[in-house]
This record gives C-alpha cells, structure tokens and sequence, in this order.
C-alpha cells in the first residue's frame, strides 16, 4: 500500500463506507426476507403492512448508492407483484 497521507486517509475513509454499505445491505435484506416470509405463508394482512418499510429501504438503499437503482426497481416490481399475487384464504366455518 502507497505510504502517501492521502492514501492512508482514503484507506481510511473506504473501510468506513464499506462498514456503512454492509449494514444498510444487511437491513434491506432482513426486511426483504420478512416480506418473503409473509409472502410464502400467504399472510397478506402482513405482507401489505410490511410493504412500504421495504419500498422505504430500497428506496434509501438508492440514494445512499449501496445499491444500484435498477436492481432497487427491480426487487419492487418483483415483491409488489408477489404481494397482489396473494389471494386471501376463505374464512372456514
């Protein structure tokens, strides 16, 4: 590694960024499999609610260019549609 003082503070300033990107990473992917779950258990009660705390994410996940904003659209296109997919269950009597 270059002994330069600007390449140490880059140095410095990437390991932080990279702390930052991992943990907003983690928390999309946490809410994202939450939905999955919601999804997969056919709960559209909660799947509905839990909806626009993903869009929320993605949506900052965007901005703070963790991730790229293709694959933010693509992930609520993919989830919204999953999400009206969802027929609720009949009451049983």
């Amino acid at each position: 590694m270059a002994i330069h003082k600007s390449a140490i503070q880059q140095w410095k300033r990437s390991l932080r960024r990279n702390a930052i990107n991992k943990r907003n990473k983690s928390a999309l992917r946490s809410q994202i499999k939450k939905l999955n779950e919601a999804i997969k258990n056919k709960d559209q009660e909660t799947a509905q609610k839990l909806l626009p705390l993903t869009f929320s994410l993605i949506d900052k996940s965007i901005k703070k260019r963790t991730i790229h904003e293709n694959k933010g659209n693509r992930h609520k296109s993919r989830l919204s549609q999953q999400v009206e997919m969802i027929n609720p269950s009949a009451p049983s009597k």
